[in-house]
């Protein structure tokens, strides 16, 4: 048996309906954007194997980094210690996080980020005899897969199987244009309440609803509003941080900056797993207390693992590259001129490009589902043309990693066009 067939004796795959599940490539080398099968099939990595690989694939700046740490340090627990490796990584993000970010806790990934940022905002107010046990959140955000993550997502096929069970979490429309007022306005109404914990974000872009993007100044209006009603607002920035957006985190753009931030995926450049969640020095000292009790009592195993800390290092420091910045520029630019070639297409109902992130929105009769006739059809037409897309319903969109040729870019518009004319 090859690998691929071995794989289905045991592995059970995110995501997936293994029943109609059809082949899934055994990927055994990859290099730069490139990945190859165990039968030698080259694929494009155009969405940095779910947006983690900014730097590429075997990173020899990263591999070297980890191989360093791991010959000192491999891991040590991070209750009642510390080691270098985590003191250099929170200087190093001191110096590139939004100035109001002071104080920062280790986890293991996106969701377990959130999952610490909503019990934080919770216990907080419960540190202080306050009751507030809600949390505010857009229409169709995804923020992970544990409980409180999950809670906070607007993907209901996600999350049905567990109503009844999650937290309570009040939803307001993502402020697309038309829609600016009317998030506004139930915001308003929500925070008066006095009921609510957190307002919680996906900055600028909402990944996993098919790039849905909306725009920095009404972000800055939604926070602010928060501000002056005492409700902590979180940036969930696993999709968005180390320069997805154009700049090193979506937050950025901002002029209200949040009072949480969330931090994964591109953190160790996909190497290991590693999530961070960040504070004003406001949340942390509301659990600075001589009460015992008022300590947040969370944590995990491998927080502020020293190797995931020296690969985070490193992945900082390639970003900020005048050779990777330029990269991201040139993507930025490459997809606006594909915007404008293709936007007119007819098959095409709308475009909407930030950073190195490009979204097109295939026109149909019908209302596609997430994983639907349309989305599989395209998906099986890029796998088999040697390209990792993955569309969301009818959303195709690409966020490559930053290290793509041209020529690899290209071939991937090229692929995109010709899919147009089989849907």
């Amino acid at each position: 048996m090859n690998l691929s067939q071995r794989d289905k004796l045991y592995n059970w795959h995110p995501y997936t309906q293994h029943k109609n599940a059809k082949h899934f490539p055994a990927i055994v080398k990859g290099e730069g954007a490139l990945l190859w099968d165990e039968n030698n099939k080259e694929y494009i990595d155009a969405i940095a194997s779910w947006w983690v690989n900014p730097f590429g694939h075997s990173n020899k700046v990263i591999a070297d980094a980890i191989y360093k740490q791991l010959t000192t340090l491999e891991h040590v627990l991070f209750g009642g210690f510390t080691h270098e490796p985590a003191v250099l990584l929170a200087e190093k993000l001191m110096e590139i996080l939004p100035s109001n970010q002071k104080k920062l806790f280790y986890s293991d990934n996106g969701s377990t980020a959130v999952e610490v940022a909503i019990k934080v905002s919770m216990q907080y107010f419960y540190n202080q005899n306050i009751k507030k046990t809600k949390i505010i959140a857009f229409e169709d955000a995804f923020h992970g897969d544990t409980f409180a993550a999950m809670a906070a997502s607007g993907i209901s096929f996600f999350t049905e199987a567990f109503q009844g069970s999650l937290l309570e979490v009040v939803r307001i429309p993502v402020p697309t244009v038309g829609n600016e007022e009317k998030s506004i306005q139930i915001l308003e109404k929500l925070v008066k309440t006095n009921e609510f914990a957190a307002f919680i974000f996906e900055p600028l872009v909402q990944g996993a609803a098919g790039m849905v993007m909306y725009q920095s100044e009404i972000l800055d209006k939604l926070i602010a509003i928060c501000k002056q009603n005492n409700v902590f607002t979180i940036a969930d920035e696993v999709m968005t941080g180390f320069g997805k957006t154009g700049k090193t985190f979506a937050s950025d753009y901002l002029i209200e900056k949040p009072d949480m931030m969330c931090l994964s995926k591109a953190l160790t450049g996909g190497t290991i797993p590693m999530a961070i969640t960040t504070f004003t020095q406001e949340i942390f000292d509301g659990f600075y207390d001589d009460d015992t009790n008022k300590a947040l009592f969370h944590g995990h195993t491998f927080t502020a693992n020293p190797t995931g800390c020296a690969a985070a290092l490193a992945s900082i420091q390639l970003l900020q590259t005048v050779e990777m910045q330029l990269n991201i520029e040139r993507i930025h630019q490459s997809h606006l001129k594909f915007e404008d070639s293709i936007k007119n297409h007819p098959k095409v109902k709308t475009t909407r490009v930030l950073g190195v992130i490009f979204a097109l929105e295939v026109e149909t009769e019908n209302q596609e589902s997430y994983y639907g006739t349309l989305r599989n059809k395209l998906y099986d037409f890029f796998i088999e043309n040697g390209i990792i897309l993955r569309p969301v319903g009818n959303i195709v969109y690409i966020l490559p990693p930053y290290v793509i040729s041209q020529n690899q870019l290209e071939k991937v518009y090229e692929t995109i066009e010709k899919a147009l004319e089989i849907v």
